[in-house]
């Protein structure tokens, strides 16, 4: 065990920092979540800016700071893919050798004939979309028919969006755990995902009773083996249902990013050590996939708004680590999750100093740096940089 005590570790999804060298492989040349909102709308990141954000790489309206409070550094991923299960894992030290399966055409014919056997419902949709856009477009015909929409995306998904007043939501998580036996059982698919919605025709919302079914991770992670050695887990967000529920001790779902933020400083107040790993999904889900790139801008700035009350709970023996999982630029045609660097910046109250942390070769560097913190190393991916931070 180190000198640090607990852990802190925030995950701003989908806020990338620049298209990684094989962007051109999934189609995402140009993608850059950051540099390309800084570019299109003027952006204010004053606490942000004083960690050291903007010493990562250039960034208009968020310069370099000449005394930054905090390491600072980008990190490639080195699994294929670019999605949340993946980013996550290889955080947690799983690299894989092979990304899940996509479907750009929809599912085949008869994975989608078994799954409306099983559910007793026919469905619509079956193709790849955006979550507003197919349940705007077809949210009059589900709720005349009953039908659910199901559709994926680029990443490794079956999603199944229905409207709470026509298919409650239990019956939705019963219709997800039949899918999740066919398509993550069966195929190896990443994910099963709940879209519930609500509202009246031409003003649907999705709500927050959305709920992950992942696969289990192959090996492993780092989450498993820091509640092993008897050390607390704290879920915030989707966490836990990205690693399907295991090394967690408690988890707290939220509804919003706010809400997100409130958890972790509660955590904080009321766990003395341990690891408290959250995810702000806001910035994925109602603006990167929306492209909406001043929602965006507007959540980055309400993120940075809020982000010193996290820095006024920390302790001396915490580290607090700021990072992302994957890209998912708003100014891009694309709609998708985008292949890009993320950043981290790691605050120790214990540092010496603050560096550069460079580019880190995987996301695995993380979960390195966490197992050595807790002593529940070495993992079998990634080099820590925990010395670095904390001297």
């Amino acid at each position: 065990m180190s000198h640090i005590d607990r852990v802190i570790l925030v995950v701003l999804d989908s806020v990338g920092i620049g298209e990684l060298p094989d962007a051109g492989r999934y189609g995402d040349e140009g993608s850059d979540t950051l540099g390309n909102i800084c570019r299109q709308v003027d952006v204010h990141l004053p606490t942000l800016q004083q960690l050291g954000l903007g010493n990562i790489r250039p960034l208009r309206g968020v310069p370099p700071s000449p005394t930054p409070q905090a390491c600072f550094g980008r990190m490639v991923e080195a699994s294929p893919g670019k999605d949340s299960v993946t980013g996550h894992w290889e955080i947690a030290g799983i690299v894989l050798d092979r990304p899940f399966p996509t479907f750009p055409r929809g599912f085949p014919l008869e994975v989608i004939e078994r799954f409306e056997r099983e559910v007793g419902r026919k469905t619509l949709g079956n193709e790849v979309a955006s979550g507003t856009e197919i349940i705007e477009r077809l949210g009059d015909a589900h709720v005349a028919s009953g039908k659910p929409i199901v559709y994926t995306s680029a990443d490794s998904v079956f999603q199944i969006a229905a409207h709470e007043d026509i298919v409650p939501v239990p019956e939705l998580y019963r219709m997800c755990e039949a899918a999740y036996r066919i398509v993550v059982d069966g195929l190896g698919v990443g994910r099963v995902i709940a879209r519930p919605f609500v509202g009246p025709s031409g003003a649907y919302v999705r709500t927050a009773n959305r709920h992950d079914y992942a696969m289990p991770s192959p090996e492993p992670t780092l989450l498993d083996r820091v509640s092993d050695a008897g050390v607390p887990v704290i879920a915030i967000g989707k966490i836990s249902d990205l690693f399907a529920g295991r090394g967690i001790t408690r988890k707290v779902l939220t509804p919003s990013d706010d809400s997100g933020i409130d958890a972790v400083v509660a955590a904080m107040r009321e766990e003395p050590d341990g690891l408290i790993f959250a995810n702000l999904v806001d910035f994925d889900t109602k603006y990167g996939h929306r492209n909406d790139v001043q929602g965006y801008r507007d959540n980055l700035e309400r993120f940075d708004r809020r982000l010193p009350e996290i820095l006024a709970a920390r302790r001396q023996d915490d580290l607090l680590v700021i990072t992302a999982d994957h890209g998912n630029d708003p100014t891009t045609p694309s709609t998708d999750h985008s292949r890009e660097h993320v950043p981290v910046l790691a605050i120790c109250g214990l540092c010496a100093n603050q560096v550069d942390l460079g580019t880190r070769e995987t996301f695995a560097d993380l979960g390195q740096t966490v197992a050595e913190v807790f002593g529940v190393g070495p993992l079998r991916h990634g080099a820590s940089f925990l010395k670095s931070v904390c001297l």
